[in-house]
């Protein structure tokens, strides 16, 4: 089944959190922890909330 796909500007670090997913996706499981660990990290640094 064919994705849709949609066009929609991205800052640049949101285009780095996509490629990220998408190598990790590609990669599973050969790359398993370091590209799960560095896509999470990205998304991490991309929250607005503190952490507690």
């Amino acid at each position: 089944m064919e994705q849709k796909k949609f066009l929609m500007e991205v800052t640049p670090d949101e285009k780095e959190l996509l490629e990220a997913i998408r190598n990790y996706n590609i990669s599973y499981p050969d790359g398993y922890p370091q590209l799960l660990w560095f896509a999470q990290e990205l998304f991490d640094n991309m929250l607005r909330q503190p952490y507690i």
